[in-house]
């Protein structure tokens, strides 16, 4: 699998919570995590799924995420 990396506008633990159901339909359980000490608070999402998907299924929860290069 490939490590992907987006920056979002996820800030909190509620934020993740609400996110959740969504990134885990997109990408599965267990495969994705946020940091919320970065200040990009960089999501890294280990999946082939592609970047538009993971994008919109964060969108679909109401955030924002941009691949990072």
């Amino acid at each position: 699998m490939d490590a992907k990396q987006f920056k979002t506008n996820i800030k909190c633990a509620n934020c993740v919570a609400a996110v959740t159901p969504f990134l885990n339909e997109a990408v599965g359980e267990n495969a994705w995590q946020v940091d919320l000490q970065s200040p990009n608070r960089v999501l890294t999402v280990d999946t082939t799924t592609s970047d538009a998907a993971v994008t919109q299924a964060i969108e679909k929860a109401g955030y924002k995420a941009e691949p990072l290069a």
